[in-house]
C-alpha cells in the first residue's frame, strides 16, 4: 500500500478561498489601492513567509509559547494555513472580518503563557513586545523577500508598506506608537533585541519547516530549495544562530528563485479554487 503524500499548498488553497470574500461589506482594513494589498499578493509572498517563521523563532519566549501550546508538530501544513488564513483574512476580508479574526487571535493568546525552559523567563503571548517581535519578524521579510525576488519595490514603496502594516500589530494588541513605520527602524528594532538565540525548540521547529514530513518527491525537491533560499535571506546573526552555512551563490541568483517561485505558484494555482479566488482579488483591485 502506497504512503499517502500530502501537499502544504492543499489546506492553504482551502484559506485562501475562505479568507478572500465575494460579497465584502467593504474595501477592509487596507484596500485594493493600498501597498499591503500589492505587496501581499506577490508570488515571492510564500518564501516571506518561511523566512518569518525563522526569524521569529529566535526570540525564544515567542518560541516557548508555540512549543508548548501548538500542535504545529503533529499538523505543520495545517498550523501554516490557519496562520495564512488569518493574514489573508486581515489583508483581504471586510472590516468585520478582519477584526473578528483579530479579536479571536486575542481571545487565544489568554490561555498562552508559562515559562520558557531555557531561559527561564516567563512569557505571554499577550505581551505587547512578544506579539511586536512576531510583527516585525514577518513584516521584514515580507520587504526583504520581496525587495530581492519580487515585482519591483521602491525604497518609497518599501516604507509605506511598513508603515501601513502598523495596523496589523495594532489590532492583536500592540501599541499604535510603538510599532516601527519604516524599513530603517524596523530592521533597527531587530537588531535591538539582545534576548534572541536558536533554542532547542526553535532548531527542532526548523528542521520540520525545512523538512515537513511526507511530500512527493518533486516537491521535497523544490521544498527544500526554497528552504535554503529563505536561509540565505536571514542576517548573518541569524544564520549563525541555527549554525546554517550559507547557501550555494547560484541557488540565490534571482532567476534561479524566480523559477522555484514560479513552480510552487504553479503548483498552487492548480489546486481547486485558487484561481477563482486570484480573480476576485483582481477585480477588486481594478475596480
Amino acid at each position: 500500500m502506497e504512503t499517502a503524500h500530502l501537499s502544504p499548498l492543499e489546506p492553504l488553497a482551502r484559506a485562501y478561498q475562505r479568507a478572500v470574500p465575494e460579497h465584502p461589506r467593504d474595501d477592509g482594513l487596507f484596500g485594493p489601492r493600498s501597498m499591503v494589498w500589492r505587496v501581499n499578493r506577490d508570488r515571492s509572498f510564500p518564501l516571506a513567509g518561511m523566512r518569518s517563521l525563522m526569524v521569529q523563532a529566535l526570540h525564544p519566549l515567542a518560541m516557548a509559547g508555540v512549543a508548548q501550546h501548538s500542535n504545529w508538530r503533529q499538523d505543520p501544513f495545517g498550523r501554516l494555513a490557519a496562520t495564512s488564513s488569518y493574514l489573508l483574512t486581515t489583508t483581504y476580508g471586510d472590516s468585520e472580518s478582519a477584526l473578528a479574526a483579530a479579536k479571536w487571535v486575542r481571545k487565544v493568546h489568554v490561555h498562552v503563557h508559562g515559562v520558557d525552559p531555557e531561559t527561564g523567563l516567563p512569557y505571554s503571548a499577550e505581551d505587547p513586545s512578544l506579539l511586536l517581535w512576531v510583527h516585525a519578524g514577518m513584516v521584514d521579510s515580507i520587504v526583504t523577500v520581496v525587495e530581492r525576488y519580487g515585482r519591483p519595490l521602491e525604497p518609497a514603496d518599501a516604507d509605506r508598506y511598513v508603515a501601513e502594516t502598523v495596523r496589523f500589530a495594532e489590532i492583536v494588541g500592540v501599541p499604535r506608537e510603538d510599532v516601527p513605520a519604516t524599513v530603517a527602524s524596523l530592521r533597527a528594532y531587530i537588531e535591538s533585541i539582545e534576548l534572541r538565540q536558536a533554542t532547542p525548540a526553535a532548531k527542532d521547529a526548523m528542521a520540520v519547516v525545512m523538512d515537513p514530513p511526507d511530500l512527493d518527491d518533486d516537491m521535497r525537491d523544490l521544498w527544500h530549495d526554497l528552504a535554503q533560499v529563505a536561509v540565505g535571506t536571514l542576517p548573518d546573526w541569524a544564520r549563525e544562530m541555527y549554525g546554517f552555512d550559507a547557501p550555494p551563490a547560484a541557488l540565490m541568483e534571482r532567476e534561479s528563485v524566480r523559477q522555484l517561485l514560479g513552480a510552487l505558484d504553479l503548483a498552487f494555482e492548480s489546486l481547486p479554487g485558487v484561481l477563482e479566488t486570484r480573480q476576485r482579488i483582481e477585480l477588486r483591485t481594478r475596480a
